[in-house]
């Protein structure tokens, strides 16, 4: 695409520059406006794309690319959307409330934490910072800890290295929902231009008493009493490894192996091209060295840890990572088989493992299912003892964080895997008996990235409008979620599929399970299990294409 430098055009990035706090990007900006003047097609079409935006603020904040221009992460689009938030905030009645913010070591995110700041004292508010880059389930922990009415993290999680992100809790300790997030985003269009934005130094950095406070907490996850265990683990990159470490040690797990290279935050993640626990190759040094230190457990932490991949060895000995759904369920067993809460209730999503369910009923524990993300799973009802999604988000610790935490999450697959080892078995194990008891369930993802936003919209509308009578040779029938969310469902015997448009990338998603009852030999029964799920993978794969 080539884009002519309309008068517009060179006005709103005139308009921007002006109103630009920040140097750096005022002369990164002009730099791409007198290229553009200068006709160079190149720069004109990148004028165009960072005057596109603003970023929409949502339910997960922003999220983008480390740049200048309101289609970017940087100080000036930072500073206006925390002018809307306190904005927000003072309209409900919070003025003068404690504000807690943190940041993880991304490209950016130690600037845009001291406006952020700025803004927010200088609005009224009690601003409290964490003392260093820290992992996001601290950040969570402290909106609760210390009553705060919100606490922002900036983040771009397990996003590419050019990223960086804004991350909103409100004074549950939760992240926010709907409406919210219209509010602020209203709130933020209303908002002074970021130059005129008031700012003033005066936040409390706080020291590690927080910190010390959320780690004795974890400290007092594990339900065993067995401490012997080895296991290796990676930060990738993030911020992760010196709370891992620490939570370690004091709840008395003291033979912990990190992956060297990627112990120390390093923003440009350059031993893996995604740095996320998900992608393949992300975890290869992880399990190299699991192999290496003949560890019982891997644990693979996202960047900002809040999210925890779980490696396990094989029965021939090789290493592999556990799916999202294999962990949640192993993890949500080993709760509900220790809990003291009468009438505890564990949540999942629509799109992960129904076994969570059906372990829940074995223990006449509660169940409940809700859509994609953590602000809908903490806020699932009442006695709340886990929830999990099948994207590695797992919260073995409701009552203290209320968003997914992988430091906590470690900690408790710790001790579960060192019981396990002292009475001679092994996470597999328990997985075995789970498919043996339940059925196999076998869960898969197929994902349609899109460049035009209405190919969606249209194939949704094609589904609704002549739904399948049967899916991989298997009679279905379908389900609206509308109006409540853009979702269909289709079931049959033994297969449930989940579809929907992502609600942070450019993608069409369909979640697929298949369950195969185990009547002999679990290895047939797998075997036959994941023969219908790739059928049933062809046969979306197909309709979406």
């Amino acid at each position: 695409m080539t884009t002519s430098l309309t008068p517009a055009l060179r006005d709103r990035a005139f308009r921007w520059i002006a109103d630009d706090p920040d140097d750096g990007s005022r002369v990164e900006l002009q730099n791409i406006l007198a290229r553009a003047m200068g006709g160079e097609a190149d720069a004109a079409d990148e004028l165009a794309d960072r005057m596109a935006g603003p970023l929409e603020f949502g339910t997960a904040g922003l999220r983008g690319p480390v740049r200048a221009g309101p289609n970017g992460m940087n100080v000036a689009v930072v500073t206006r959307t925390t002018a809307g938030v306190a904005a927000w905030l003072s309209a409900r009645g919070h003025s003068g409330g404690v504000v807690v913010v943190g940041r993880d070591a991304r490209h950016g995110s130690e600037a845009f934490a001291s406006a952020a700041a700025e803004v927010l004292t200088a609005a009224g508010f009690a601003v409290k910072v964490l003392p260093r880059p820290l992992p996001t389930p601290v950040l969570a922990f402290a909106v609760l800890e210390l009553g705060a009415v919100a606490g922002i993290q900036l983040t771009a999680s397990h996003n590419p290295p050019a990223d960086n992100g804004y991350k909103l809790y409100d004074a549950t300790g939760g992240q926010i929902v709907p409406p919210s997030d219209g509010q602020i985003e209203q709130a933020i269009e209303a908002a002074s231009p970021a130059i005129g934005v008031p700012r003033a130094p005066g936040a409390e950095v706080l020291g590690d008493e927080l910190l010390d406070a959320y780690l004795d907490k974890v400290a007092l996850l594990p339900r065993g009493t067995e401490r012997e265990i080895k296991v290796a683990a990676t930060a990738l990159h993030g911020v992760g490894a010196e709370t891992l470490r620490a939570a370690f040690d004091r709840a008395g797990f003291t033979d912990l192996h990190q992956v060297t290279e990627q112990a120390t935050p390093d923003p440009d993640f350059p031993t893996v091209s995604f740095p996320n626990p998900e992608e393949p190759g992300a975890t290869d040094l992880l399990l190299a060295l699991a192999s290496e230190v003949d560890a019982d457990l891997a644990v693979a932490l996202d960047p900002d840890a809040d999210r925890c991949a779980l490696g396990v060895r094989e029965r021939d000995g090789s290493w592999r990572m556990l799916r999202g759904d294999e962990t949640g369920v192993l993890l949500g067993w080993h709760i509900l088989s220790t809990v003291d809460t009468e009438d505890p209730l564990v949540a999942t999503t629509i799109v992960s493992s129904s076994m969570l369910g059906e372990i829940a009923t074995d223990f006449g524990a509660r169940y409940a299912e809700t859509l994609t993300g953590f602000k809908w799973l903490v806020r699932a009802g009442e006695r709340l003892v886990f929830a999990y999604e099948e994207a590695l988000g797992l919260c073995v610790n409701p009552h203290f964080v209320r968003d997914k935490d992988g430091i906590s999450a470690a900690v408790f697959a710790a001790g579960l895997a060192a019981s396990l080892r002292a009475a001679g078995r092994g996470p597999l194990d328990v997985l075995d008996e789970l498919a043996v008891r339940h059925g196999v369930h076998v869960t898969d993802q197929v994902s349609l990235r899109v460049t035009d936003l209405s190919v969606r919209e249209k194939l949704m509308a094609g589904l609704r409008a002549a739904p399948p009578a049967a899916v991989a040779g298997t009679d279905v029938t379908m389900e609206d979620l509308r109006p409540g969310a853009d979702v269909l469902r289709l079931t049959g015997e033994g297969l449930r599929v989940v579809i929907r448009p992502s609600g942070t990338e450019p993608k069409l998603k369909a979640y697929l399970q298949v369950k195969q009852p185990v009547s002999g030999d679990l290895a047939e029964a797998r075997a036959t299990a994941e023969t219908r799920l790739a059928a049933l993978r062809a046969d979306i794969e197909a309709r979406l294409a």
